[in-house]
C-alpha cells in the first residue's frame, strides 16, 4: 500500500493540466528532434574544420550525447522544458511533487523516449494512463502537463 500512496501525485494537478498534452508533444518532439539535429550537424562541421577531416574517421555518434544533454540541460533548467516544449506550452515536472525535474530523471526520460523507438508501441501506454503518461515518463517519475 505504501508504494501506491508513493506514486500519486501530493499535488493534484490542474483540471486543464493535461488538455491536448499527447497532440502537444508530438509537435514538440518534432521540433526537438529538428533542433537536435541541427545542433549535432553544426558540431561535425566545427569539428571536420578544426581537425582538418579527421574527427569523421574518430567521433563517435553525435546525435544521442548532444540529445542527452540537449532534454537532460533543458528540462532541469528554469523553464523545465525543451524549446520544442516551450513552443506548445508544455513543461516537465516530477510526478510526485510537482516539483522541477533534476537533472537524471530528465537525462534518463530521454534515453528511454529514445530507445521505446525500438518497440514503438510501447507509445500506446499513453493512451490508457490517465495522465496521459508514455511508459518513459513513468519510469522516470515525471509527468508532462500545460505550463503553468
Amino acid at each position: 500500500m505504501s508504494n501506491f500512496a508513493a506514486a500519486t501525485p501530493t499535488q493534484p494537478l490542474r483540471a486543464d493540466a493535461l488538455a491536448g498534452v499527447r497532440s502537444r508533444r508530438i509537435l514538440a518532439v518534432c521540433f526537438d528532434l529538428v533542433l537536435v539535429s541541427v545542433l549535432v550537424a553544426l558540431v561535425w562541421i566545427v569539428s571536420i574544420v578544426l581537425t582538418l577531416g579527421l574527427a569523421l574517421f574518430f567521433l563517435p555518434p553525435l546525435y544521442p550525447i548532444v540529445a542527452f544533454f540537449y532534454n537532460g540541460l533543458s528540462v532541469s533548467g528554469a523553464k523545465m522544458a525543451t524549446p520544442g516544449m516551450r513552443a506548445m506550452d508544455l513543461e516537465m515536472r516530477m510526478h510526485d511533487t510537482g516539483a522541477r525535474v533534476p537533472f537524471v530523471n530528465a537525462a534518463v526520460q530521454a534515453v528511454l523516449f529514445y530507445l521505446s523507438w525500438f518497440f514503438p508501441p510501447i507509445f500506446l501506454v499513453s493512451l490508457v494512463d490517465a495522465e496521459k503518461r508514455c511508459l518513459h515518463d513513468i519510469i522516470a517519475g515525471v509527468v508532462i502537463v500545460r505550463r503553468l
